[in-house]
């Protein structure tokens, strides 16, 4: 296969090798990050998985925005939830749907919470992460993108709901 196929890992695969399991952890929390801004583009943009992934490993992460420059982000990881949230979001958005208030269902809320939860939720039904580290690293990306609500209590209730029914032994 050529080197440009979307589906093939880029070049940002094999980084990480050999970081300390700290560093590890930082770029598995940023590719979540990463996974719910690709989400949302998808959403918004109508483009591809392929495309918005190659988008991100070739461009955002590790990326300088105003001399900030941005975590790098596990490419690995950052594939398997944008993958998993899209191979299984119709079972994704059922399960957040029976989490949402009857009044609210997932059509009805933020996209950015829309694309927050089907991350949290790929990770919840397809990976072997325990559900608290899936609930903690989401309602941290919660608070990065609204760190004056209350949304981060929101997600944090929604998730709790959707991980217990999703793993109930991990309760």
């Amino acid at each position: 296969m050529s080197t440009d196929d979307p589906l093939q890992p880029s070049a940002h695969t094999d980084r990480g090798s050999n970081l300390s399991g700290n560093a590890k952890r930082k770029m598995r929390s940023a590719a979540r990050l990463y996974a719910v801004q690709a989400l949302f583009q998808m959403e918004s943009s109508g483009q591809t998985v392929e495309r918005v992934m190659v988008e991100f490993e070739d461009h955002r992460f590790g990326a300088v925005y105003d001399g900030d420059e941005m975590q790098e982000g596990d490419p690995r990881h950052f594939r398997t939830v944008m993958q998993d949230a899209v191979n299984y979001q119709a079972a994704i958005d059922q399960l957040t749907d029976r989490a949402l208030v009857a009044k609210w269902p997932i059509a009805r809320i933020d996209p950015t919470l829309r694309a927050l939860f089907r991350a949290a939720g790929a990770e919840l039904t397809q990976t072997d992460t325990p559900p608290k580290v899936v609930i903690t690293e989401y309602v941290d990306v919660a608070r990065a993108f609204f760190p004056e609500g209350k949304e981060s209590k929101f997600v944090n209730a929604v998730l709790d709901h959707m991980a217990r029914e999703a793993k109930p032994e991990a309760f």
